[in-house]
This record gives structure tokens, C-alpha cells and sequence, in this order.
């Protein structure tokens, strides 16, 4: 079973997307900052990373620029999950690491594409 890791501050956009991936037979963890996600991932790496772009204590991106410091041995696929919709967050996303962005609100459709596109579903 693959593993997802649900970065969010908002407690409500983590149950609805641990609802999702349970349906889509994943496991779920769940940080609610960058800092708690880096944490998890040096512990155990998961499979895909749901990354919220604006988050107190370590945003999406600083957490993205951290992960990329790690030594792991395989790096998780990273879906940016954001209400930043502007072309330059996109770019940035993806130039920072990003495999893939998602906008808020989303449905199951929606984010099973996005895991399809990144190879993990």
C-alpha cells in the first residue's frame, strides 16, 4: 500500500484529503506545517507528499527546499495542493521540486489524475 503524507494547517483540507486517499488504498499520515512534515520524512520517507503552499512555521516551499537537503534514499513525489493559482507559483512550484499542483478545493478525480500523473496510483 502507498503512503501519503497530508501537509496542511487547516484540519478540515487534511480530513477531506485522508478521506480521498483511504478510498484510493493509501495510507495516510498527517503534518500540519512544514517542519512537522520534514520531521516525518526524515523518520520515514513516504511515497507522495500533498503539500499545502501557505502554512505557518515552514511553508510549502521551504519545506520542498529542506527536503531536497535530506539523504533519503528514494524521494517522494511531491503534489503542490494550494489555492495559489498565478503562473509564477506554478513555476516556482515545479522549479523548486514540485512533481506535480493541485487547486484547492479538489475532488477525488481530480487528485486521483494527479497521482496517476506522478506514477503512484
Amino acid at each position: 500500500m502507498k503512503n501519503c503524507l497530508v501537509v496542511d494547517d487547516s484540519k478540515v483540507i487534511r480530513k477531506v484529503a485522508r478521506h480521498i486517499l483511504e478510498s484510493l488504498q493509501m495510507s495516510v499520515t498527517e503534518a500540519c506545517d512544514g517542519r512537522d512534515a520534514l520531521s516525518q520524512c526524515e523518520v520515514s520517507v513516504p511515497d507522495v507528499v500533498l503539500l499545502d503552499w501557505n502554512m505557518p512555521v515552514m511553508s510549502g516551499m521551504e519545506f520542498l527546499q529542506a527536503l531536497g537537503q535530506l539523504k533519503m534514499t528514494a524521494r517522494p513525489k511531491v503534489i503542490f495542493c494550494t489555492t495559489e493559482n498565478g503562473i509564477g507559483h506554478i513555476k516556482a512550484a515545479v522549479e523548486a521540486g514540485a512533481d506535480e499542483y493541485v487547486m484547492k478545493p479538489f475532488d477525488r478525480d481530480t487528485l486521483e489524475s494527479k497521482l496517476q500523473i506522478v506514477g503512484v496510483i
